[in-house]
């Protein structure tokens, strides 16, 4: 008799290692700073609160990745798109020369956007 390997994520339908990477990135934030001033209390040119920026930085980049995963995931319920995975199924059944021309049209765009962005940051 064959029986089923069902894992707590398969059960669940959920995976909480990015809340839990996300928790721990947080809760390191306040203890990084101690860290650094007691590793070495004669740091002075280089500012000990640049690991901080770049640990905030790195919650903020998960946070704002989370947030779109989230939003992509609502409205792609609420417009009755395809499951994603049909959608990939489709692709890879595309013409060579089909997937090449929604790559560029890809870059293209993604082009587009970084140009906007530095754009309004000008």
């Amino acid at each position: 008799m064959n029986t089923l390997k069902i894992s707590k994520a398969d059960v669940s339908g959920r995976n909480y290692t990015p809340y839990l990477l996300f928790g721990g990135l947080l809760l390191t934030c306040p203890l990084l700073q101690v860290l650094i001033m007691s590793w070495d209390p004669m740091m002075g040119f280089i500012d000990p609160n640049i690991w901080l920026l770049i640990l905030m930085s790195l919650i903020c980049f998960l946070a704002v990745t989370g947030l779109s995963w989230w939003l992509l995931q609502r409205f792609w319920t609420r417009l009755g798109l395809p499951l994603l995975t049909e959608m990939v199924l489709s692709f890879k059944k595309m013409e060579l020369w089909q997937q090449l021309g929604f790559y560029w049209a890809s870059f293209a765009l993604l082009l587009l956007a970084a140009v906007g962005v530095l754009t309004a940051i000008v």
